[in-house]
């Protein structure tokens, strides 16, 4: 297993690959190829150089990741509890490998565009506003998926999933200060996602320039 080390520097990365993907009739929305390139692919060099290290929150057969060297954490939250329980997951996942002090920041496996300063604008705002999580926001819509996490929350959102059922990731993040951080949609929505079968033509225009 890869060795992580807590950083003051850069935060850790988790891709959330873990859903069901009902819009796209089933699989894994983070293998579809885009342009030559699966999204997880495309999503993975587009932060790897931004955080500490990276890890892949999908359940199932962990095989079919094998080839990019991630290490894959699965949710233990059962019946598919949504992405709150990849997020939990990753940040379990980050306490463990590199300490309570760790951030982490999560990114859906479908947003193959991600920006390339994502982390250090995530950083900057939680650390100016003195916020326990940071949002990403783009076009006036939030993305509370994309967020900057403290691992230390990890207990507050173990106790919300289990003992309290919520599932709304923005539901959590309501319980906490959080700042919001907006990026511009033009050229292109770096958080587009690849969430249907059509939106795959869509993501094949933006990586023509992306």
């Amino acid at each position: 297993m890869a060795q992580f080390k807590t950083t003051e520097v850069q935060p850790f990365g988790v891709i959330l690959a873990g859903g069901l993907a009902r819009r796209m009739g089933g699989g894994d929305k983070a293998l579809q190829e885009i342009a030559g390139e699966t999204a997880l692919a495309r999503l993975a060099r587009r932060l790897a150089p931004q955080c500490a290290g990276l890890a892949l929150n999908a359940n199932g057969d962990a095989a079919r990741f094998a080839a990019f060297g991630l290490p894959v954490v699965a949710d233990d939250v059962p019946d598919f509890a949504g992405p709150l329980a990849g997020v939990l997951a990753g940040l379990e996942f980050f306490a463990r490998e590199a300490g309570e002090a760790a951030l982490a920041v999560t990114v859906p496996g479908d947003t193959p565009f991600a920006p390339q300063d994502l982390v250090a604008r995530l950083t900057q705002a939680q650390a100016e506003a003195g916020a326990e999580i940071a949002v990403a926001v783009s076009g006036g819509r939030v993305h509370h998926a994309v967020a900057l996490w403290p691992v230390s929350l990890r207990g507050a959102l173990r106790r919300a999933l289990v003992d309290e059922d919520v599932r709304a990731v923005s539901g959590f993040i309501a319980r906490h200060s959080s700042v919001a951080v907006d990026w511009p949609v033009e050229p292109y929505d770096p958080f587009f996602n690849v969430n249907r079968p059509e939106d795959v033509k869509t993501a094949e225009e933006i990586a023509k320039f992306a």
